[in-house]
């Protein structure tokens, strides 16, 4: 599969280099041109290119850019794409947000209305990246740590569920994409190495 990525920080760096060594092709990108990211080819694997350029390779598209930039995300060519959200809201970073924090809508919702011709998967978000680095285990390993996705596009999330699997993680469907609100920031499921009765137990909690 080919994977575009949005975003050449610690998320998009990460999530491609284990891309690539699970045997897909992948490109990052950042909005500052593939000249800053030079060193990255030989470091992750990945191509590099622009924006444009990243989704018009993936077959998926990765946008892991902070949730303040969503808006800069390229709706018009991302459309009939299916987009991985792996968005938390930092208001620290990202500025206060009155519907996040009157809880009106979700980090992944606000990013499906900007991208509304795309099939958003919310995924990645609930794992700490070296965690996702070191933590992933065969299939059938007892230890197998259980990552939570959210969408509306049933395969969408069988491509991302297919994905996690090929870098060593079990998935649970939360099911629609608002679900997501049961494992932003801040809830039980948040960044904790679960199993899958530990993980539905934590995402009834929140």
């Amino acid at each position: 599969m080919k994977i575009g990525i949005i975003g050449a920080g610690v998320v998009g760096r990460t999530i491609g280099k284990l891309a690539v060594r699970a045997g897909h092709e992948v490109m990052l990108s950042n909005s500052r041109g593939p000249k800053t990211l030079y060193s990255l080819p030989h470091a992750t694997g990945c191509r590099v290119g622009t924006v444009e350029d990243a989704v018009a390779f993936g077959d998926i598209v990765v946008a892991a850019v902070p949730l303040s930039a969503y808006r800069a995300l390229p709706a018009a060519q991302l459309a009939g794409k299916v987009v991985v959200d792996t968005n938390n809201y930092y208001p620290e970073r990202d500025g206060q947000i009155a519907e996040l924090d009157e809880h009106r809508t979700t980090t992944s919702e606000m990013v499906a209305a900007h991208l509304a011709a795309s099939r958003v998967v919310k995924a990645f978000n609930a794992v700490i990246m070296n965690d996702l680095e070191t933590d992933g285990r065969p299939v059938g390993d007892a230890a197998r740590r259980v990552l939570p996705i959210a969408g509306d596009d049933a395969e969408g999330k069988a491509i991302v569920t297919q994905l996690l699997d090929e870098l060593g993680f079990d998935t649970f469907d939360a099911g629609a994409l608002a679900e997501g609100r049961r494992f932003e920031r801040g809830t039980p499921a948040y960044c904790v190495p679960l199993g899958r009765e530990a993980l539905i137990r934590a995402l009834a909690a929140a």
